[in-house]
């Protein structure tokens, strides 16, 4: 195996900070890497033994000192969660959302421009502006309120904010199409813009949350429901809630520029009554982050900060265990679902330079470790696509290969390749340095296939491919079964199993095929795609502005598009928040 350079390039701020400066846009990010070798026979190893003393240990010094910004370009959405260098970051997020290569010239000086426009107030407090430390309790007098910044709308026709011009989003929809409404941003931002987290689905409610506020929309309109302010803004959000339809998410502890992450807070899903706050205790004087990375698991919300880990109750906001460093190695992220894996830094051995990593999954009681499995130097843990089973992505700098790897639920490898076909940095994590486990868009399984998005023959467009395949692996030997490949122009991301079909997403397309996007089901055994949701053509343009670190979901016959970063509104330009559209 590959030794990746040890040499990092810097970080840019954390986007959940909104005071943190951007690092500006540019650079297209990595569209993937050339042909790796073939299969690894026998995988890299065998799993370790479960070290003793899990996260109840107290911890040393980090040893992994912060990073200035990124020179420019894009670099990833999110740093590091716990203040640690991660081994391979060069520029680029891999996570971009659907734009096309005849347009870059007018991007870059689109986007330069929304930066220079965009620039909103700040809502801060000063310096001394901290809110009072809250108890860990069940808050549950408190209520959901409208944030004076906020115009709510009335929810009615297109749901797009108050946007002026109408609706025009289904002007000429045929018999069969589906309509589609949008939101729009009415919230005044700093000039570096906010991070926006979700969607989250619980019953008729699809939530999302920006800067001070989680907002509630009705699934079949985008009518407001509810509105939660917050005292400071968001610095993290669990990927999902929990198992009684409870939000989590993470605040500063103040309005200024240099806050750190410190609170979290419980948010109903289907209210918006807020719940319980906690704060999150600093480990050492090392334990100093912008933005928290969790993941739920159970009843138990894992929080990585600074090298450090903990785990608290998601029903009461309680904390159960403390910090985590198995035999020397520091916590760098967390990645939950039907199991709790960490992710951990390791000193690099003596003589090299190179650095390790080992994955392992925690008990989420205890937090002690059940397994590990350490790679080999150089090699990088990208992405987990599936936690039941457990399916991770990894990849080496040096070689520019990747691998995908199985795990039984002992943390023996049950098979290990290293594919043939290209990915995006947001499904390897190359070129990205969120530490975010979960951040690939172009994946979905059951418990016999895994459908994957390639990066595309066609090349790629700040990390979004042009024209690609969806390339379905078959779990129980990690062999290509099939490939299906998008019309010219068309981009598909599969988003979801549903009676054993490949739920895709695909991308309103470019010539020659200019068609809005589209929802499509490919059978068990390939072939074409079949749409089963077509969105009127007047939406294509609106479609193709979420391209910037797109979040979607589907569920229940209805898909969800969020823009992952937005700025403040201007008179000449709103941005687009949210998107859905379906039964």
């Amino acid at each position: 195996m590959s030794q990746p350079p040890s040499q990092q390039p810097p970080q840019e701020p954390i986007p959940g900070n909104p005071y943190a400066q951007p690092g500006g846009y540019g650079q297209p990010a990595p569209g993937g890497y050339g042909q790796p070798g073939p299969a690894q026979p026998g995988g890299y190893g065998q799993p370790g033994p479960a070290q003793p003393g899990g996260y109840g240990q107290p911890p040393g010094g980090t040893g992994y000192p912060p990073q200035p910004p990124y020179p420019g370009g894009y670099g990833p959405t999110t740093p590091s969660p716990y203040g640690q260098t991660p081994p391979t970051l060069p520029p680029g997020n891999g996570g971009q959302g659907p734009f096309r290569r005849k347009r870059v010239a007018i991007v870059a000086a689109v986007v330069a421009g929304l930066l220079a426009i965009g620039g909103g107030v700040y809502l801060a407090s000063g310096d001394d502006g901290k809110p009072a430390k809250p108890a860990a309790s069940a808050g549950d007098t408190a209520e959901p309120s409208a944030s004076p910044s906020v115009d709510l709308g009335d929810g009615t026709g297109s749901g797009n904010g108050g946007a002026s011009g109408g609706d025009g989003y289904n002007d000429g929809i045929k018999p069969g199409e589906a309509r589609v409404w949008v939101r729009e941003n009415e919230t005044q931002l700093t000039s570096a813009g906010a991070m926006q987290y979700g969607p989250w689905r619980l019953g008729d409610i699809v939530a999302r949350a920006m800067y001070k506020e989680v907002t509630g929309h009705a699934v079949a309109d985008g009518a407001v429901k509810w509105s939660v302010a917050l005292e400071t803004p968001l610095c993290g959000a669990g990927h999902t809630p929990t198992a009684h339809g409870k939000l989590v998410v993470a605040t500063l502890e103040n309005n200024t520029k240099r806050a750190h992450c410190k609170y979290l807070q419980q948010i109903d899903l289907a209210t918006g009554k807020v719940g319980w706050k906690v704060e999150v205790p600093q480990e050492s004087a090392f334990d100093t982050t912008n933005e928290f990375r969790f993941a739920i698991t159970g009843d138990t919300v894992a929080v990585g900060h600074s090298a450090y880990a903990s785990g608290f109750s998601a029903v009461d906001g309680k904390k159960i265990f403390g910090t985590w460093k198995t035999n020397g190695c520091s916590p760098y992220t967390i990645g939950g679902g039907s199991r709790l894996v960490g992710v951990a830094l390791c000193p690099s051995p003596a003589g090299s330079t190179k650095s390790q990593q080992l994955i392992e999954e925690l008990d989420p009681a205890t937090g002690k470790s059940k397994w590990n499995y350490k790679y080999p130097l150089g090699w990088t843990v990208g992405r987990v696509y599936s936690t039941d089973p457990l399916i991770v992505a990894a990849h080496n700098s040096d070689t520019k290969a990747w691998s995908i790897t199985s795990f039984a639920p002992d943390g023996k490898v049950r098979w290990q390749v290293e594919p043939k076909f290209k990915v995006t940095g947001a499904c390897d994590g190359f070129g990205d340095g969120s530490g975010d486990l979960h951040a690939c868009t172009f994946s979905a399984n059951d418990a016999a296939t895994l459908y994957l998005g390639t990066a595309g023959s066609g090349g790629a467009v700040l990390g979004e491919p042009e024209t690609n395949e969806v390339v379905a692996i078959d779990l129980a030997t990690g062999k290509e079964k099939w490939r299906t490949k998008a019309s010219r122009g068309r981009a598909m991301r599969p988003v979801a199993v549903e009676g054993g079909k490949a739920v895709v997403y695909i991308h309103p397309g470019t010539a020659p095929d200019n068609s809005a996007a589209a929802v499509a089901t490919i059978a068990a055994t390939g072939g074409a795609p079949q749409v089963v949701l077509q969105t009127p053509a007047a939406a294509a343009a609106t479609e193709r502005a979420f391209f910037l670190t797109p979040r979607m979901a589907w569920s229940d016959g209805r898909f969800f598009l969020l823009n992952g970063r937005v700025l403040s509104p201007t008179p000449q330009r709103k941005d687009r928040t949210l998107l859905s559209f379906g039964k």
